[in-house]
Parts: structure tokens; C-alpha cells; sequence
């Protein structure tokens, strides 16, 4: 296979997008393509993402020489039921909000106090009394008829977000920050010897 140009990778992850919803991230970017930098800046991006946490200190592959395949470093922890956190996050041109650790199923009232008990404060701390505009994606909660009237009586409003569109939010790279760093914290169930 190599002496026909052939390498061994690991593959790329493309979305799965139907027609409906390219052409509505194709409009949502003309939409946005003149919004300045003051624009953007007045975005409060949000989103959840689930950690790992039972186990982490290597990624898909590992560089080593010969001999060291047992070696502690050139070993990836495995457990049959991974234990894992889901956060909550949002970030802006003027700082990051306080993580929300989730501990039930986001449903809408558990959003909505997310919003109140994290986002409001953060919204405060990040931009006092100037207007915002918050991002969220198009999860049933935060799509949610009680989640849309939560957001009217508080003055508050939302980009509108094409569906299936996590690649369009810069969270998403703050994530990745977070997930490679917890990804070389010890094993907090392995005792160090």
C-alpha cells in the first residue's frame, strides 16, 4: 500500500449537511459577510459540550521508539463506560463566562436557569450596561416556546443560528482547548506508583 502512495490517517470529520440546510448557512453567511468587527465583538457565543473525565492522557496516536510500546506515556487508558461531564460555556470579543457544570438533561427549564444563574452574571461582568447579542445553536431547549419567551422578557436578543452549524461558532475551538488540556491531566482513578 505505501509503494502506491497510500499512508494510514486518521479521517477528517466533514458534517452532514442536506440541501435545506446548506442553502440556510449559505444565506445566514451573505447575511453576516459586511458585519464589522464592533458587530462581532457584541456576540456572546454559547454552546454544551461533554468532557471526558475518567481517563486522559494521549490522543488517537503516539510517537514512540522501538521498544517503548508498554512505556506509561505511549499508553492510552481505556474503560468500558468513560466517565464524562457535560458543560456549559460562552465566550465573547471581552472574555469567557464561568463553566456551568450540567448534572440532568438539558430540557428547557434547566437552560433557562443556566441563563439566569451563569449567562445573565457573565453578560453583566462581560459588558456592563451595553447591548448584546446572544448565540446559542438550535438544541430543542434553547429552541424551546418557553426558552424563546425567557429570552423576550429580559430583553435579550438572539443571532439566528442555521441548523446543524457548530463549525460556524468559535466556541467550538475554545472546546478543543479545553478537551486537549484535560486530555494530559493524570487519571484521577489510576494511584500514581
Amino acid at each position: 500500500m505505501q509503494d502506491m502512495g497510500f499512508s494510514c490517517r486518521i479521517p477528517c470529520v466533514k458534517l452532514l449537511l442536506n440541501n435545506r440546510q446548506r442553502q440556510e448557512r449559505l444565506t445566514w453567511a451573505k447575511d453576516k459577510k459586511d458585519w464589522t468587527a464592533a458587530e462581532w465583538s457584541k456576540v456572546m457565543f454559547s454552546d454544551e459540550s461533554k468532557c471526558c473525565i475518567s481517563f486522559g492522557n494521549q490522543g488517537p496516536r503516539v510517537w514512540r521508539k522501538r521498544g517503548e510500546a508498554q512505556n506509561p506515556r505511549c499508553l492510552r487508558s481505556s474503560v468500558k463506560f468513560p466517565q464524562s461531564v457535560m458543560v456549559w460555556g460562552a465566550m465573547s470579543s471581552a472574555g469567557v463566562a464561568p463553566l456551568c457544570f450540567l448534572r440532568s438533561k438539558v430540557n428547557a427549564a434547566v437552560y433557562q436557569d443556566v441563563l439566569e444563574h451563569f449567562m445573565l452574571p457573565a453578560a453583566d461582568q462581560l459588558y456592563g450596561d451595553a447591548d448584546f447579542i446572544f448565540q446559542q445553536d438550535l438544541a430543542p431547549a434553547h429552541s424551546a416556546k418557553p426558552t424563546s419567551t425567557w429570552f423576550k422578557d429580559h430583553g435579550i436578543p438572539v443571532l439566528n443560528w442555521p441548523a446543524n452549524s457548530p463549525d460556524l461558532n468559535p466556541i467550538e475551538n475554545l472546546w478543543c482547548i479545553v478537551k486537549r488540556k484535560m486530555r494530559f491531566m493524570p487519571d484521577p482513578t489510576m494511584q500514581e506508583s
